[in-house]
């Protein structure tokens, strides 16, 4: 059974950068064909993936997000990051990780979410 866990800071300033990390058990990030990625969603609003990483290393962003955001991994620790700057208060939301089997966006996986609050 894969398991999914996100962690980082609950609450991050106006212009500043937000980092998360998600640890991965049950299952390697370096097998084939999986992707994993990030998902939000604020509140009262849809989901809105954000990118994902592949098994191979390839990274995929959001174009709306692309100059903003970086998604890594260290796969001594079986997990991935996220890291994205300049966040405004639009962007509090609960922040998914998630696992994608086979590249083509059908998540099977997902972590419990992490609240994300953007405020001074």
């Amino acid at each position: 059974q894969v398991q999914l866990q996100e962690s980082g800071p609950g609450l991050v300033k106006p212009s500043q950068a937000l980092s998360l990390t998600c640890d991965v058990s049950g299952g390697s990030i370096t097998s084939k064909f999986y992707w994993w990625g990030w998902i939000r969603q604020p509140p009262g609003k849809g989901l809105e993936w954000m990118g994902a990483i592949e098994y191979s290393g390839r990274i995929d962003v959001s174009p709306s997000l692309k100059s903003r955001t970086s998604i890594g991994r260290d796969t001594s620790k079986n997990q991935f990051t996220l890291h994205l700057s300049s966040v405004t208060p639009e962007e509090t939301a609960v922040y998914y990780c998630a696992r994608d089997k086979d590249g083509t966006g059908k998540y099977d996986y997902w972590g419990q979410g992490t609240k994300v609050t953007v405020s001074s």
